[in-house]
C-alpha cells in the first residue's frame, strides 16, 4: 500500500461523513468481510455507515458481524438509492469496474463526490478518485487489513477479525491458492489473536449443506467432461437440473474446484444456465501459470485473477460449450 494512498484515506475519513460502501453483485466471501470490516471500523470512527449490496447473496454468510444491516438495491431499490445520492462518500470494494455492480453503475457514475476503490483483480478502470489497487494481494480483506491496521490499529476487534478471515480463507481457497504467502498467514495468525475462530468459521461456510445442494453436486460431477488429449475438464448445469434440485443462490459455490481434484487437470470451467437473467454463468479455476482471466477476458466477457475468473456467455448452453471448445484450440501449446 503506497504511502499516498494512506494519507488520502486518513485525511477523507478525518471529518465524519455519511458514507456508502458498495461491493460487487452476487457477493462472495470476500466482498462482504471487507464491506463489513470496514464498516464496523468506520463506525468506530463515528461516521455514518450504510453498505448497499447490489443483489442479495448466499445463507452461509449470513451469519457475519453486521450482516442484517445491510441494504439489498434488488430488494429495497429506492432506500438504496436514497443512501448512494445522499452519501459524501462512496467506497467500491472487491471490484475494479462499475460494470460489476451493474444496476447500480449509472446511479454511482452521477455522483459527484468522493469515491474510493479497494480491490485487487487485474485490470483496473479506476473508477474512483482515490484508488488502492493489488492483483498480487490475496483478498480485498488481506487489503482492507492493511488499511485498518495502518489507519488505527488500536480499533481492530473481533468482530472485525472474523470478517476479514472469512473474506482471506474464501477467496484462497482455504489458504491454498499461490496469492497465500507468508504476509498472508502473519495476517491471518494476528485476525486469530484478536479472536477470530478458524475452524467454526470454516465450519460456518463449507459444512453447511443442504440436501439438494449436495444432490446438485452429484448432478454437476456426472455432467463432467475431459476435453480428450488436454488437460481441460468443463461441468454443466441447465436451468431443468438446477429446478430439479430447488436451486438457491450459493448451491454451486466450489463446485467448479473439484475438477481440478482430477489427477492431471490444471484447468477447469463450469458452465451454469441461468433462466432468470438468460445467461450462462461461467467460472473458470486453473493450477500453474495458465491465466484463466485472460481466458474468460478474451472469449467470454469476464475477469479476474490468474488462477480464478468468471465471465458470462448470452448463447445457449450447448453454444456456449462448442464456444469454450474452439477458444481452447488457441491455447493448446500453453496448456499441455
Amino acid at each position: 500500500m503506497e504511502n499516498n494512498f494512506l494519507s488520502a484515506f486518513k485525511k477523507i475519513i478525518s471529518i465524519r461523513k455519511k458514507i456508502v460502501i458498495i461491493p460487487h453483485r452476487n457477493p462472495d466471501g470476500d466482498a462482504l468481510g471487507s464491506a463489513l470490516a470496514l464498516k464496523h471500523f468506520l463506525d468506530a470512527k463515528k461516521h455514518k455507515v450504510n453498505i448497499v449490496s447490489p443483489n442479495d447473496y448466499p445463507t452461509f454468510l449470513k451469519w457475519l458481524p453486521g450482516e442484517s444491516e445491510i441494504i439489498k438495491f434488488s430488494k429495497r431499490p429506492n432506500i438504496a438509492r436514497d443512501k448512494i445520492n445522499n452519501a459524501e462518500l462512496i467506497f467500491g470494494l472487491d471490484f475494479n469496474s462499475l460494470s460489476r455492480i451493474q444496476d447500480l453503475s449509472e446511479i454511482v457514475r452521477r455522483t459527484k463526490v468522493d469515491k474510493i476503490m479497494i480491490d485487487h483483480h487485474e485490470s483496473p478502470e479506476f473508477f474512483a478518485n482515490l484508488n488502492y489497487s493489488d492483483p498480487n494481494m490475496s483478498s480485498t480483506c488481506e487489503m482492507v487489513y492493511n488499511v485498518i491496521n495502518a489507519s488505527d490499529s488500536k480499533l481492530l476487534n473481533k468482530k472485525i477479525a472474523c470478517c476479514l478471515y472469512t473474506g482471506i480463507m474464501t477467496d484462497t481457497g482455504s489458504f491454498r491458492y499461490p496469492s497465500t504467502n507468508a504476509k498472508t498467514h502473519r495476517v491471518v495468525s494476528h485476525l486469530i489473536s484478536l479472536g477470530a475462530n478458524g475452524s467454526d468459521i470454516h465450519q460456518k461456510i463449507f459444512d453447511s449443506s443442504s440436501m439438494s445442494r449436495l444432490k446438485l453436486l452429484g448432478i454437476s460431477l456426472s455432467n463432467l467432461v475431459k476435453i480428450p488429449d488436454l488437460p481441460v475438464v468443463y461441468i454443466t448445469l441447465s436451468k431443468e437440473e438446477l429446478k430439479t434440485c430447488r436451486y438457491k443462490k450459493g448451491d454451486t459455490e466450489g463446485f467448479v474446484n473439484y475438477g481440478l481434484s482430477l489427477k492431471g487437470v490444471n484447468f477447469s470451467c463450469m458452465m451454469i444456465e441461468n433462466e432468470t437473467e438468460g445467461k450462462i454463468k461461467m467460472s473458470f479455476r486453473s493450477q500453474g501459470n495458465f491465466s484463466v482471466e485472460n481466458f474468460a477476458r478474451n472469449y467470454f466477457n469476464g475477469g479476474g485473477h490468474l488462477n480464478a475468473a468468471g465471465g458470462l456467455s448470452t448463447e445457449s448452453l450447448d453454444k456456449t460449450i462448442i464456444r469454450f471448445k474452439n477458444a481452447l484450440k488457441n491455447h493448446i501449446s500453453e496448456l499441455i
